[in-house]
C-alpha cells in the first residue's frame, strides 16, 4: 500500500504541472520553454515510475515487525473464532441430545404413570370387588386369622367386638333361671363336612331360656374344647346349635372330659360316613338328652359362632358341669380332626354371668 502512494503522488505534481503550462502559455516564450523543459523530463521520469512499481519495494525493520503482528492477531482472531464456533456446536450438539433425552425420559414416565395408575384401577376394582370364597381352615393361609379375608361375608371373623369362644372368668355369679329342656329321641343325619362331625337332628328339641324358645338345629364336636373356664380348657366339647322361631340363635356348649362312654356320642361314632362330604341318614334314632349334664349350672354372655360367617348376637349357654367321654371315643375323633378349635377371643369387657 505505501509502495503505491509515491507514484500517486508524483502523478497528482505532473498533471498540476501540465494545468499550469497550458494556463501560462500566452503570458510568454520563456514560460513555454519552461514548461517544454518539464514535457521533455516526464519520459525519463515515466521509466523509473515502471521499473518502481515492477520492482518490490523492500520493507523495513518496523513495517516487517507491524505486518509480523497483524498476521498474528488475524491468525489469533481466526483461531478463536474456530474455537468459538466448534464449541458453540458442541454446545448445540448437547444442547440437542439433553432435549433428546428429555423427551425420552418423560415419555417413559408417562408410561410408568399409565402402568401403575392401570395396576391401581385394577386393584382398587380386586378390592372393591366381592369376595365369595367359602374354602377355610383352622390353621395357615386359610386358618382364622384370615377368615374375614375369604369371603366379605365373614368380616365379622376379624373385625367383630362380641366374637367366641371366650375365657370365661371374673363371671358375675347370680341366681341364673334354670334351663328348660324339652328334648327327645329323633331322627338325624350326619356328615363329615370337612371341618368337624356334624349331626342334623329332626325338629320338635327345644330349649327355653330368658323367655324365649329356641329350636335345636344341629350339633358338632371340636377338639380341644374351644372354652375356657378361668383359664382352663376341656379335650372336646359339643356345641348345641338352636334358632328361635324369629331367627335369634342360641348355642348350648356341653364340655368333654375323659371318662366312661357316652352313649350319644358312641351312636353318632357307629354311623359315620365313609366320605367326606357326604350325608348318612341311619334308621335309628337318636336322644340328645344323653349329653346333657346331671347338674344344670350354667355361664352365658353373647357372642357369635365359632366358625365362619362368625354371625354376632349369639346367645351362649356353657354349662359348668363336662361330661365324659371314653378315650377311645376321644381317640376316634381325634384321628379325624387332631385340631379344629378357633382361638380364644377378646372379651372386650363384656358381661358374663354364672349360676351361684
Amino acid at each position: 500500500m505505501r509502495n503505491l502512494i509515491a507514484p500517486f503522488a508524483f502523478g497528482l505534481a505532473l498533471a498540476a504541472a501540465n494545468a499550469t503550462a497550458s494556463e501560462a502559455a500566452p503570458k510568454s516564450d520563456k514560460a513555454a520553454d519552461a514548461v517544454k523543459a518539464a514535457a521533455a523530463a516526464v519520459p525519463s521520469i515515466k521509466p523509473n515510475l515502471k521499473l518502481a512499481a515492477a520492482t518490490p519495494a523492500v520493507a523495513s525493520p518496523a513495517a516487517a515487525a507491524s505486518k509480523s503482528e497483524d498476521d498474528a492477531e488475524v491468525d489469533l482472531s481466526v483461531r478463536i473464532a474456530e474455537k468459538l464456533a466448534e464449541l458453540r456446536a458442541k454446545q448445540a450438539l448437547r444442547a440437542e441430545q439433553a432435549a433428546r433425552a428429555r423427551k425420552v425420559n418423560e415419555a417413559k414416565r408417562r408410561k410408568e404413570a399409565e402402568a401403575a395408575a392401570a395396576a391401581a384401577a385394577i386393584a382398587t376394582a380386586a378390592a372393591a370387588k366381592p369376595k365369595n370364597g367359602t374354602h377355610w381352615t383352622y390353621e395357615g393361609e386359610f386358618g382364622p386369622e384370615n377368615w374375614s379375608k375369604i369371603n366379605t361375608a365373614w368380616a365379622s371373623c376379624n373385625t367383630g367386638n362380641r366374637q367366641s369362644p371366650i375365657d370365661l372368668r371374673d363371671g358375675l355369679k347370680v341366681d341364673l333361671e334354670q334351663v328348660t329342656f324339652d328334648y327327645h329321641p329323633s331322627s338325624f343325619n350326619e356328615i363329615d363336612n370337612g371341618h368337624t362331625i356334624q349331626v342334623n337332628v329332626a325338629g320338635g328339641n327345644f330349649l327355653t331360656v330368658g323367655g324365649t324358645t329356641y329350636e335345636l338345629q344341629q350339633f358338632h364336636f371340636h377338639r380341644p374344647g374351644e372354652e375356657r373356664i378361668n383359664g382352663k380348657g376341656t379335650e372336646m366339647v359339643v356345641h348345641m346349635v338352636h334358632k328361635s322361631y324369629d331367627g335369634k340363635l342360641a348355642v348350648l356348649a356341653v364340655l368333654l372330659e375323659r371318662g366312661i362312654a357316652n352313649p350319644m356320642i358312641q351312636t353318632v361314632w357307629n354311623n359315620l360316613p365313609l366320605e367326606k362330604l357326604t350325608t348318612v341318614t341311619p334308621s335309628i334314632v337318636l336322644d340328645v338328652n344323653e349329653i346333657l349334664p346331671a347338674r344344670r349350672d350354667y355361664f352365658t354372655y353373647m357372642g357369635s359362632l365359632t366358625e365362619p360367617p362368625c354371625t354376632e348376637n349369639v346367645l351362649w349357654i356353657v354349662m359348668k358341669q363336662p361330661m365324659t367321654a371314653s378315650p377311645q371315643q376321644m381317640a376316634l375323633f381325634s384321628r379325624l380332626y387332631p385340631f379344629n378349635a378357633r382361638p380364644i377371643q377378646p372379651s372386650n369387657g363384656r358381661m358374663i354371668k354364672e349360676s351361684q
